[in-house]
């Protein structure tokens, strides 16, 4: 018991346990600028020369900019736990990879760009994770893919999207369907061809969508354009009207685009690319009537084809229209045809039978349509029992079938027929091509029952070595013209077509008059003289040859006559060899000195004799004096 009262008296001598201390901050990267003092904390290296995230970077912080640096890559150590991080700036560096799970951790973060960067691709699992992510500025990349599944995790909270100054040419567009609170997208200065109908049908709060200078030609209507000011408005956008940019683009002026043409717009400078009449105008400045399309005209298909059961067979049609008319094909059933296990529909309008049955025989429909219209025109197939079995060591070969399936013919008169009744009134289908030789053909019509508000006619033609369609417009009051751009020895397909103002739309609109088949003649080579460049070639080469030989007939005759003259140049005598005479003036007296012979016509000649003390020496070298 006396232990207790002692060990009471201990107690307050221990010491005290201590409070916690407060965790002691990272250090600050070098080169960089912390604010640790009050929150939030705040890590600033713009422009610092870095060549990777700084390791030291306090996990604590809520805004880190690193723009304008060298770095490369995000690692996935990078940026790990900091949970707290609001605002990460990556712009201006030269980042081209970014590891999955990079931002898994940063499930706080309101705001991360990335422009200005080397980026390729962005796939599904490189922005997980980014669950309060309300700006993705991803311009000024090199994107050329975006992955179906990469704006998963953000797609219920972000507001601002930037796509704009990248190599799309493909978008996910159910993925962007389903950004329900994005304000602003920006598609720009990317790749993108077409946009499917009804893609931004359910982004309700989107207030500017710009896709200025793609490659579209047309857009396609869509409920969220309701949102944009009409014409019938008055000056002045309400507060929720949409902002729409699409300049730069190569539209296409037809009746697609009349919606369009009706909006209300003042300063925007967009133009027309196509049709060549309207090419280059100002999109605004196109009347509305001036917006057509052509229906459909079915220019070749396939002839009556006959397969052996068990045989592939190809049916092919082709039209044309604007805009281009899409071809689908119903069996003789009547069912609509597609791509399945035993048969494939391709785009340019043919439909391949795989395997062909008995039961597959029949008129099969093919149906051209586009906005302004259908044509359609009939092919028939026969499949016939399937060819006996072949021996092993049996050398004969199948039988040349009668159906080509490649060659081409003009649609039948029945299809021409009911064109014609389901375009309006039935008109005379005597379309004709006479006179026609090697380059040129005469196309004839005749009198239309009078249509009203009829402007002019169109000859359209193509050959069959291409589809290049050839335009030509005739006067209302013309029943014929002359072709005179042909080329020789081909198969040319053509029709006339009426084009006239519709009375019920008051929109141009235009009629089949009718099709003809013609070929033009082969050329001609005449036979006769060669050519003119051979001829001339011919002559050059042998003048040359002449005056070559006539030269060397000349140097030859020289040497011959130099030879023949012992060595002396012609017209001049051999003379007997010289005397040498050695000779020294003096001053005293004078010897007596040889004289040599003058020659006869040199004697009769003035001269004058000096006396020199010489010594003569002969032809061989003795003195010959005293």
């Amino acid at each position: 018991m006396a232990v207790l009262p002692l060990l009471l008296c201990l107690l307050p001598l221990a010491p005290a346990s201590s409070p916690p201390q407060p965790a002691t901050p990272s250090p600050c990267p070098r080169r960089c600028r912390c604010q640790t003092q009050s929150l939030p904390l705040s890590v600033l290296c713009p422009g610092a020369g870095l060549l990777f995230v700084p390791p030291s970077l306090d996990r604590r912080a809520a805004e880190l900019r690193l723009a304008d640096n060298f770095i490369a890559a995000v690692r996935r150590r990078d940026l790990a736990n900091m949970t707290g991080l609001l605002h990460l700036s990556l712009s201006r560096n030269t980042i081209r990879h970014v590891a999955a799970g990079a931002f898994a951790d940063l499930r706080a973060l309101r705001a991360l760009h990335l422009d200005g960067n080397r980026l390729t691709s962005l796939g599904e699992g490189q922005l997980r994770g980014l669950v309060n992510l309300r700006h993705l500025i991803l311009s000024n990349n090199q994107l050329a893919a975006l992955a179906a599944g990469a704006l998963d995790d953000c797609a219920e909270t972000l507001e601002d999207l930037d796509l704009s100054y990248n190599n799309l040419e493909q978008l996910p567009w159910e993925a962007l369907g389903r950004l329900g609170n994005v304000n602003t997208l920006g598609l720009d200065h990317n790749l993108l061809a077409s946009v499917p109908a009804g893609a931004f049908s359910r982004l309700h709060k989107l207030a500017r969508l710009d896709m200025t200078s793609n490659r579209l030609t047309t857009i396609p209507p869509d409920p969220l354009f309701s949102r944009l000011p009409l014409l019938a408005r008055p000056r002045g956008s309400p507060a929720s009207a949409l902002v729409l940019a699409f300049g730069g683009n190569p539209l296409h002026c037809n009746c697609e685009l009349v919606w369009l043409r009706r909006l209300a717009r003042e300063d925007d400078l967009e133009a027309c690319a196509s049709p060549p009449a309207l090419g280059g105008r100002y999109f605004w400045a196109v009347g509305e009537e001036e917006f057509v399309c052509e229906p459909p005209v079915v220019t070749h298909r396939s002839p009556p084809l006959a397969v052996p059961a068990g045989r592939p067979a190809a049916l092919r049609c082709r039209a044309v229209g604007d805009p281009e008319p899409r071809v689908r094909w119903v069996s003789p059933q009547g069912r609509l045809l597609g791509n399945s296990s035993r048969a494939r529909a391709f785009p340019n309008g043919t439909l391949e039978l795989l395997v062909t049955e008995p039961g597959d025989g029949g008129i099969f429909t093919c149906i051209a349509a586009n906005a302004a219209g259908e044509a359609t025109a009939a092919v028939e197939l026969t499949v016939g029992p399937p060819p006996p079995p072949q021996l092993a060591n049996s050398t004969s070969c199948d039988p040349p079938r009668d159906g080509d399936p490649d060659a081409l013919t003009p649609p039948s008169a029945a299809s021409a027929s009911a064109k014609a009744a389901d375009t309006g009134p039935s008109t005379d289908r005597g379309v004709q091509v006479t006179e026609h030789g090697a380059t040129a053909a005469l196309v004839q019509w005749p009198d239309q029952q009078p249509i009203p508000g009829i402007r002019m006619y169109q000859i359209q033609y193509n050959s069959s070595a291409d589809d290049i369609l050839v335009y030509r417009m005739i006067p209302a009051d013309s029943r014929s013209f002359l072709l005179t751009d042909l080329a020789s020895g081909r198969t040319y397909d053509l029709c006339v077509l009426a084009v006239y103002e519709d009375g019920a739309t008051g929109l141009t609109a235009t009629r089949p008059v009718g099709c003809a088949r013609f070929s033009t003649e082969p050329a001609l080579r005449p036979c006769g003289a060669p050519h003119a460049p051979f001829l001339g070639g011919t002559m050059i080469i042998a003048l040359g040859g002449v005056i070559v030989a006539s030269v060397l007939v000349f140097i030859f005759v020289l040497l011959m006559r130099y030879k023949v003259h012992g060595g002396q140049p012609p017209g001049k005598a051999k003379t007997p060899a010289p005397v040498s005479s050695v000779c020294s003036q003096t001053n005293g007296a004078l010897g007596p000195t040889p004289t040599p012979p003058v020659p006869e016509p040199m004697a009769s000649k003035a001269h004058t004799v000096v006396q020199l003390d010489c010594e003569s020496w002969g032809p061989s070298h003795e003195p010959v004096g005293p």
